[in-house]
């Protein structure tokens, strides 16, 4: 089994765009759109909830008020402003679950209690299993979600003989995008033609060096601006990145998303081509076991 992630450094490079149309052009592969905070693959996919489950991160502290004293040790010791003393109640929204009120509470009065912080769900598809996942506003943990459903995603695709795994990662380089990488076989990085998109590739690209996993890019709307597809073409040589392909602006791609579907089946114009010949190439470098 071989696992792919699709991640650009920043959001609006068309990732998702381009991941939607690599599970339509790999064979059923297994996929996870590990965008917690804002998950969107489900748009082109369309995908049948089979199952649903709760996901539990971090803790919050709550106040037995039959217990408390009232004594106000830990409105004085919380940091965060999280506790009003009249009455002496916690504020879920301002408490950061650090546990010093519970540790300094004279009477034990204080409880710390597992917050519902999201879904995540098994779905299918018409290209493949799929897991997406919610993590509710204002919720941390989202490494940890992400986690959750990258794990499970390995376990459909080792019991039902899967021989791929496509991640669509989130943007960015903090801690999802870390947890969408580690221990993947390769990384597909999609930036565009423009300064920020430069930067932002470059510092995911230390993030794959980082931790040692194979890259590769993408450039998407490469038609837009030659000039800067060069000095990406120049900044990644440096590093002994490839670049499969440069994908063209196609208002395909638009007609696609309102359609609700990958542009490979919606369209076979100049970027479904485009695309395609990425994905014979991605397949390549992962070894045949991908097809």
């Amino acid at each position: 089994m071989k696992q792919l992630t699709i991640i650009s450094g920043k959001g609006g490079t068309g990732k998702t765009t381009l991941v939607a149309s690599l599970a339509a052009l790999a064979q059923q592969p297994v996929l996870v759109d590990c965008d917690v905070d804002a998950a969107d693959l489900h748009l082109l996919l369309r995908p049948q909830v089979k199952q649903k489950h709760d996901f539990f991160g971090g803790s919050k502290a709550v106040i037995d008020s039959d217990e408390c004293t009232r004594c106000g040790v830990c409105a004085g010791v919380c940091r965060y402003r999280a506790i009003s003393p009249d009455p002496f109640r916690v504020d879920p929204v301002l408490c950061e679950g650090c546990g010093v009120c519970v540790d300094l509470c004279p009477v034990q009065a204080i409880h710390e209690r597992e917050q519902l912080a999201g879904r995540w769900y098994e779905s299918s598809t018409a290209f493949g299993p799929m897991m997406h996942a919610e993590l509710f506003p204002g919720q941390d943990n989202s490494g940890k979600l992400v986690a959750e459903i990258r794990k499970r995603a390995v376990e459909v695709a080792a019991a039902n003989d899967h021989e791929l795994v496509i991640v669509d990662g989130p943007p960015g380089v903090g801690c999802p995008v870390i947890s969408a990488l580690t221990g993947v076989d390769a990384a597909l990085l999609i930036t565009e033609p423009s300064p920020s998109g430069l930067h932002d590739l470059e510092r995911v690209l230390e993030l794959t060096r980082h931790f040692d996993i194979q890259a590769m890019v993408a450039i998407n709307k490469a038609d837009l601006a030659p000039d800067l597809v060069a000095r990406i073409r120049q900044a990644v040589g440096k590093l002994a990145v490839p670049v499969l392909g440069e994908l063209p602006y196609d208002t395909a791609a638009v007609a696609a998303m309102v359609a609700g579907q990958p542009v490979v089946t919606h369209s076979n114009g100049p970027l479904a081509t485009a695309i395609d010949g990425v994905w014979r190439q991605v397949r390549r470098r992962l070894g045949d076991r991908a097809e």
